[in-house]
């Protein structure tokens, strides 16, 4: 997804990782707002906290496509993975 294509008010898709448990992982909504200490910036808003918007997240404009490719990466089977 081109993040430069994003607005304010859009909401996109993120894969989030679990910080404690690097196998376990989830699909979450995120708001891309308008960060409220820097007016001008637009920034991802994800799990009430204000995080920059970069190319370094996984954002994709629906849940289906969020669902497929965490299902690529994700529900591999041991044999998949050899």
């Amino acid at each position: 997804m081109d993040i430069t294509q994003l607005h304010s008010g859009d909401s996109v898709f993120v894969i989030c990782r679990n910080p404690h448990t690097q196998t376990v992982a989830e699909i979450q909504e995120a708001s891309v707002v308008e960060h409220p200490d820097h007016p001008g910036r637009t920034v991802l808003f994800l799990f009430e906290d204000y995080i920059p918007l970069t190319d370094d997240y996984a954002l994709f404009s629906s849940y289906q496509e969020a669902e497929e490719m965490y299902n690529m990466y994700f529900n591999e089977t041991e044999i998949d993975m050899y």
